[in-house]
């Protein structure tokens, strides 16, 4: 019961990261997991952010750009891409 809880968590939390993203493509030039976290609720793991941006790429909606380093104080200065949305001519 509990695992079917936390999976279901896990997966809403993806749908609902994937739906962010796309929406900062649309709203911002350029954007990171900075951005993501500012957004949304607090991810289930870690590594969440990270397969949700790699989800979003696989997908064609974003590219990486770039690196810069976070401003959050719970990445303490660590590596960040920086991403842009992917238009059609680019995925062609």
């Amino acid at each position: 019961m509990i695992a079917a809880a936390l999976e279901d968590s896990h997966e809403a939390w993806a749908e609902d990261a994937m739906a962010t993203i796309i929406g900062l493509s649309l709203d911002m030039d350029e954007f990171t997991a900075d951005d993501l976290r500012r957004e949304m609720r607090t991810a289930p793991h870690p590594n969440a952010p990270g397969l949700a941006f790699a989800a979003a790429r696989n997908a064609g909606h974003i590219e990486s750009t770039n690196s810069t380093v976070s401003k959050s104080r719970s990445r303490k200065n660590g590596s960040l891409k920086t991403w842009t949305r992917r238009t059609k001519e680019q995925s062609a």
